[in-house]
């Protein structure tokens, strides 16, 4: 296998689109953490927060923000070493130009070894690389067979429903009791099946989407910051500079003279 290039954990800015006609000369993986949009055969497709999107080979790229949405992903561009090798991958009938959703927390951390090892010094790190990239395919296949056997829980349809509301709606109230009753679970049930599904707590998730919605209203608009801080499910300032400076590192205006090239 071929790894070409790799990225993780970008973040890019409300106006961001691909367009590649002709394809990158390559396959290419998304992890795709925000809302977008995905062009396929002239159609747009609105994908859900916590997608995969594979690209094959010579087939047109055309994916963008939603908008006012910012866009986060991570993606490796990939190839074969022979026609062999690709005939496996394709055997393996994985959906291409498909947004499938499904949690990215371990498939996220197989792309950023990915990237560790292609720019380490590590005598195995093709054989390594190889190695967390046919695992994600795995992971892949394997939700998408239970998908299609009807394996799929019931519990986990309703938390991911849920998870994608906290992400493309970040400023609704919510509360980890009023989401527990809204999937019919108990306070406990919940919040234990939200971190073994995907690897957060329900308040850390919720607090994740509302820092990345107001890091997309800092640097696209120019709303006044209390505003924003209403606008992004907060009731108190104090309370949204406090957890938006744990998440980023910087307070809400150090953020927006950054990110606004702004001196």
């Amino acid at each position: 296998m071929i790894i070409n290039n790799v990225g993780f954990d970008h973040c890019h800015d409300a106006d961001f689109f691909i367009d590649r006609p002709d394809g990158s000369g390559d396959y290419l993986l998304l992890l795709v953490r925000t809302p977008a949009v995905f062009e396929v055969d002239g159609k747009e497709i609105l994908t859900p927060a916590g997608s995969v999107f594979i690209y094959p080979k010579g087939r047109p790229q055309r994916y963008r923000c939603v908008p006012l949405n910012v866009f986060e992903n991570d993606w490796v561009h990939f190839d074969f070493d022979d026609a062999g090798e690709e005939e496996d991958f394709l055997r393996m009938a994985l959906p291409l130009e498909t947004a499938i959703p499904m949690p990215l927390e371990f498939l996220s951390y197989c792309v950023k070894s990915i990237a560790y090892e292609r720019y380490s010094d590590n005598p195995c790190r093709v054989e390594s690389a190889e190695l967390f990239m046919r695992l994600m395919f795995i992971k892949i296949k394997e939700k998408t067979q239970n998908s299609i056997s009807g394996r799929r829980s019931t519990q986990f349809e309703l938390i991911s429903t849920v998870r994608n509301k906290i992400y493309s709606r970040p400023y609704e109230q919510r509360s980890v009791d009023s989401t527990a009753h809204e999937v019919r679970m108990s306070r406990s049930a919940f919040q234990h099946a939200y971190k073994k599904h995907f690897g957060v707590t329900f308040i850390e998730d919720l607090v994740k989407s509302r820092v990345t919605y107001a890091k997309m209203l800092l640097s696209t608009t120019n709303m006044n910051i209390n505003d924003i801080s209403a606008s992004s499910g907060y009731r108190s300032y104090v309370h949204f500079a406090r957890q938006f400076k744990e998440q980023t590192g910087y307070t809400p205006s150090e953020f927006r003279r950054i990110s606004q090239n702004v001196t």
